[in-house]
């Protein structure tokens, strides 16, 4: 409406101008006096003039406290472009300036008052992090300090485990450390560092945590649904943590998923899910579901996670996170004039399940002291622990002791995998061949979903050509950059984070022997999940 009057106010200025104008431009017909009427008219449009002018300058300073204030309510969350949250202090300084009364949106400030005490309060420490954006999926893991025994490592050792490169490429991990303890969360970024420095390197492990101003004072908290104190505050700061962490992912990927520190995922599990997406991403759930267990494998839009969250920080203080996702689909599709069956059906259209389960929980201890926790998915079902495949005929040999009967010969055949105790310097594992043959490529594949830590580290592939002049020319190094190891092999490659893949050139062909050579004293078991020759 201001905007219509800024342009008639200025069309009103244009119109008194240009009539001046005119009526400047009339000749004075050879120096004869101006008729009074004409005087009159133009001492009247000379003061519309400066009434036009002082209109326009008044329109224009309008026109301005317009744009400030619209800038004032674009400004979101801390975190992301996309929030709804808009700052209440900075709405009340513009409607104080304005002498105007305008409604507050709703925003985090009013379910949480206590963070207008620190401006600060809503924004993320990220303690590691590449700021890697653009991904097709973000997975959330918070993680908060148990009494009894961390899962973390495992949790993220198994879904990272079976991803290539270009997978890597494609996802970011956010670990939200629930912790206002800055030494612990310390604690768990130099732990991941450690453990995961190339995920962390390239950006796609992200570890961030609170501010201490964050949590409100949980003693206030009223006991319901017959839960102790303890367990209300529980579900509540848990409530809390999952609003952060999906507000901090909202604008870094296409899909979120939701997960917890203590389970497991099955090899693949990222292209099943994303397949799965794409193909039902015409329809209008609200989450596809990837377990049946609480709020693990849920996976949202990110366009969805701002009013998703506001949700749950409206009645965070009210009921666990699940019971509020179950509200949500009420809220948007249930007839309060209709029956049940046909609310539950409406629901229903809003989340999608797929089958099998993709993710296993696996935690005993709860992250509530003192809790038990026996849920098993049981469309999970078996993890493939080893990959099998049709190996041409060797001879074996190995100087590892293998564990129970998880054996060299029974891995080779694809029938298990093959379990180490601890490898020392100079441990091998040689495959001989009856014949020699040509290889195409060779693959070996160390860890796996369940024991994803025990991998091969420091050892080289090697192969021994049966034809002398080949070994000759290498040694003599004219021909090749490949290094020469001892007893006639060559080595052509080595084990990176867990794997060992490749081709071998024809110069080396055909192999009479192909063996893997351990070159320091490891800290784990060494398992090989996969072993492939390929002829």
């Amino acid at each position: 409406m201001r905007f219509y009057s800024f342009r008639f106010g200025c069309l009103l200025a244009f119109a008194c101008i240009a009539s001046l104008t005119w009526i400047k431009s009339i000749p004075s017909d050879g120096g004869s006096e101006i008729s009074p009427d004409l005087q009159t008219l133009y001492e009247r449009l000379l003061v519309a003039e400066q009434l036009g002018g002082q209109v326009s300058r008044d329109l224009s300073s309008i026109l301005e406290q317009l744009k400030n204030k619209s800038k004032a309510a674009n400004i979101t969350y801390p975190t992301s472009n996309n929030s709804s949250y808009i700052s209440t202090e900075i709405i009340r300084q513009e409607t104080a300036k304005s002498g105007q009364q305008t409604f507050l949106l709703p925003n985090i400030y009013l379910y949480m008052p206590h963070l207008r005490q620190h401006p600060d309060s809503l924004l993320p420490n990220v303690v590691l992090g590449q700021g890697r954006r653009g991904v097709a999926m973000v997975l959330g893991i918070p993680t908060v300090k148990r009494e009894k025994q961390s899962y973390l490592v495992n949790t993220l050792s198994s879904l990272l485990y079976s991803l290539t490169s270009l997978q890597q490429q494609d996802l970011l991990i956010i670990v939200f450390v629930a912790e206002t303890d800055s030494d612990y969360v310390d604690s768990i970024a130099k732990t991941i560092n450690k453990t995961f420095p190339k995920e962390v390197q390239s950006g796609l492990l992200e570890v961030v945590s609170p501010s201490q101003f964050y949590y409100p004072d949980f003693n206030s908290l009223r006991e319901t649904f017959g839960d102790s104190k303890e367990r209300v505050k529980w579900r509540t700061k848990q409530n809390l943590d999952f609003s952060f962490l999906m507000l901090y992912a909202q604008d870094k990927g296409t899909y979120y998923v939701q997960l917890e520190d203590d389970v497991v995922a099955k090899a693949n599990y990222f292209d099943d899910m994303k397949t799965f997406a794409v193909k039902e991403d015409s329809k209008q759930w609200l989450f596809l579901e990837f377990s049946q267990l609480g709020f693990i494998g849920k996976m949202f839009r990110t366009r969805d996670l701002p009013m998703i969250a506001e949700f749950f920080l409206m009645f965070h203080r009210d009921k666990p996170i699940d019971w509020l996702l179950e509200h949500i689909l009420w809220v948007k599709v249930c007839n309060p004039e209709k029956d049940a069956k046909h609310c539950n059906e409406q629901k229903a259209l809003l989340k999608q399940r797929y089958k099998p389960s993709l993710f296993q929980h696996v935690g005993l201890h709860s992250s509530l002291p003192g809790k038990l926790q026996h849920l098993k998915d049981k469309d999970f079902g078996k993890q493939t622990l080893y990959q099998a495949h049709n190996n041409p005929a060797a001879e074996l040999s190995t100087s590892l002791k293998h564990y129970q009967q998880h054996s060299l010969e029974r891995a080779y055949k694809g029938e298990d995998f093959f379990w180490a105790l601890t490898p020392v310097k100079d441990d091998y594992i040689l495959f001989s061949f009856p014949q020699p043959i040509h290889i195409l490529r060779y693959l070996f594949r160390s860890g796996n979903i369940e024991t994803s830590g025990d991998k091969f580290h420091n050892t080289t592939v090697e192969v021994r050509p049966s034809n002398a002049s080949a070994r000759e020319r290498i040694v003599a190094g004219s021909s090749s950059s490949y290094k020469v190891s001892d007893q006639d092999f060559i080595i052509i490659g080595a084990f990176e984070n867990g794997i060992a893949e490749g081709e071998i050139e024809e110069m080396l062909q055909p192999i009479s022997a192909l063996r893997l050579v351990v070159h320091s004293d490891a800290d784990v078991w060494a398992l090989l999940s996969e072993i492939l020759i390929k002829v």
